[in-house]
């Protein structure tokens, strides 16, 4: 069978399945609408973690970036795993204690403020999109390639199906999904990897077969051989980074921390019965997240190979079919500059024919290495799970966001729990449009622009909750100032240095880098803002009255590692 037929049986039977399991986990509750009825398993919890932290950047675009940033790619898997340690172990328990399972419901009550709660939900609101944005142009990039249609109409279709399930089924139609989408992305990410170490290196552990010799009797490591293919063409070294000491530091703090204050992560830790279950969970999903993070490396290495090897040099009308049908998406351009017929793929901006997107590598990954039409059928599924689950959860947190942090808690007390319901999942059709018309407009590769909403996470929310439940003394006037400035510093910084909004547009961007402040770029800007935000959050404070009483010993308790009770709802 074609690779076409086999898409539409793959990814048609994934779709029943997501569809299946919404109508039958649909929620009946706002319990079971925003945290799946507190009764998850640590294992199923675990796996919808997983999924819900395994976006398509992680599915689709970091190992794109990795194999063509080489060493700087490693920014993004150091800083994504470290960062989901880091709100395990030193965040989430604490949350979970405390007992609210937003975001800007625990900052609305620990600074006891309607004003910081109205300000952490613009807060999650701006984090929120700007990370479903990268979701939905993951969505269409697989649509637009694997089919046939652009990506408009794949952003359209992706929207359709994210709306069913998470507006009928809400976080318990969500969690039982995401386990569902977690065994789809991890087999459909693990399948042609194996296969490939074994074509490539003979090796069939991908992170093995990395670092292994290839197979052709030269004795010669992968490593070494792309570290040579990269220096014909004029690259650096694939093992060298090119990128300041400075701006990678940067880049991984904004990572880690970011992920620290991101609410659809943080929401997970209230699904399941007790703190217990919330640490055996998190256990399950950093297992589980390690199997795609250890093996991206690796792929990103067989894939620029096999590219380089299969495009470079070569005559334009015996590229194989893989080669029109990216073509076709626009998202791989040749431009046959010197009229030779022949693919000129160098590193001279000048001389080179070939433009590639980064978030094409791993999609056409099995294609470049000749797999069977059900593996390449099979990743099209995968990253189609990825990105719908983690646009799900964020559709959730968006939802939730309205309905409960400010429509119940804030406009409407007294609004009965089925007009909540229908609150939160009106707000959820409304984010799901807005969600479709950034994937359709996005600000750039789905890496790229998920790296913006942790910077932006980092610089408005982790100050305000590391302060939150570590400095009882902290104050309401504190933490609401560090959010406005920290959020409003990150939004200045990408407004002009990833849109070029104050310097005449996107086309003058590429020639603003010599101007970043301190060196460091938009991605890594949000370890400065969060910086600026804890020193203006506790300049405030010293200004300001200590919190009232009944508050600092609320703070206390929740550092004490037991007797937590259920999610508060209300």
């Amino acid at each position: 069978m074609s690779v076409q037929l086999w898409t539409y049986i793959i990814v048609g039977l994934t779709f029943a399945l997501y569809i299946g399991i919404a109508i039958w986990s649909r929620a009946g509750s706002t319990k079971e609408f925003y945290v799946a009825g507190g009764n998850v398993s640590p294992l199923a919890n675990g796996m919808a973690t997983a999924a819900d932290w395994m976006s398509a950047a992680s599915f689709i675009s970091m190992a794109g970036i990795i194999a063509f940033a080489g060493y700087d790619g490693s920014v993004y898997l150091m800083g994504w795993t470290g960062g989901y340690v880091l709100l395990a172990l030193l965040l989430a328990p604490y949350l979970r204690k405390f007992g609210k399972f937003t975001v800007p419901d625990f900052i609305g009550e620990r600074y006891y403020s309607k004003t910081a709660r109205i300000v952490a939900v613009i807060c999650a609101l701006i984090v929120s999109f700007t990370y479903v944005a990268g979701q939905m142009r993951g969505v269409g990039v697989v649509f637009s390639r694997f089919l046939q249609v652009d990506i408009t109409t794949g952003v359209l279709i992706g929207m359709v199906i994210v709306l069913f399930y998470a507006v009928l089924g809400g976080m318990k139609g969500i969690t039982y999904t995401q386990v569902a989408q977690y065994c789809v992305l991890i087999f459909a990410f693990m399948v042609p990897a194996i296969f490939i170490s074994i074509q490539m290196t003979g090796n069939p552990i991908p992170q093995l077969g990395m670092g292994s010799t290839i197979n052709d009797g030269s004795g010669m490591y992968l490593l070494e051989k792309l570290d040579g293919l990269s220096t014909e063409l004029g690259f650096a070294e694939y093992m060298d980074g090119s990128k300041s000491i400075v701006d990678v530091f940067a880049i991984t703090l904004a990572l880690m921390v970011g992920t620290a204050g991101l609410p659809h992560v943080i929401v997970r830790f209230f699904t399941v019965k007790r703190v217990r279950d919330a640490r055996k969970s998190a256990g399950w999903a950093l297992l589980l997240i390690a199997i795609l993070y250890t093996t991206a490396p690796a792929v990103s290495v067989f894939a620029k190979t096999n590219l380089i090897n299969t495009v470079s040099g070569q005559a334009y009308a015996a590229m194989p079919t893989w080669f029109k049908n990216w073509e076709e998406t626009g998202l791989l351009v040749f431009d046959d500059k010197n009229q030779d017929g022949k693919i000129q793929y160098v590193a001279s901006k000048k001389d080179n024919e070939l433009t590639i997107d980064n978030d094409i590598m791993v999609l056409a990954n099995p294609e470049i290495a000749d797999l069977p039409a059900w593996v390449i059928a099979l990743v099209a599924a995968g990253g189609l799970a990825a990105a719908l689950s983690t646009a799900a959860g964020l559709l959730l947190v968006i939802s939730s966001s309205v309905s409960h942090d400010l429509i119940k808690s804030i406009f409407k007390p007294n609004i009965s729990e089925m007009g909540e319901l229908w609150a939160a999942r009106i707000s959820a059709t409304v984010a799901v449009v807005i969600a479709g018309y950034f994937g359709i407009n996005p600000p750039g590769f789905v890496a790229a622009v998920v790296a913006l909403a942790f910077g932006l996470a980092a610089a408005s929310f982790f100050p305000a909750i590391v302060l939150g439940i570590f400095y009882k003394k902290m104050s309401k006037e504190g933490a609401i100032a560090g959010m406005i400035v920290g959020i409003s510093l990150m939004l200045f910084y990408m407004l002009k240095f990833k849109f070029g909004l104050f310097d005449g547009g996107k086309e003058a961007v590429a020639g603003l880098s010599k101007d970043w402040w301190f060196g460091i770029s938009p991605e890594g800007f949000g370890s400065i803002a969060m910086i600026v935000n804890f020193m203006v959050a506790i300049l405030v404070n010293l200004f300001t009255p200590d919190p009232p009483e009944q508050v600092q010993e609320i703070v206390e308790d929740i550092r004490i590692p037991s007797g937590a009770g259920n999610a508060a709802v209300h």
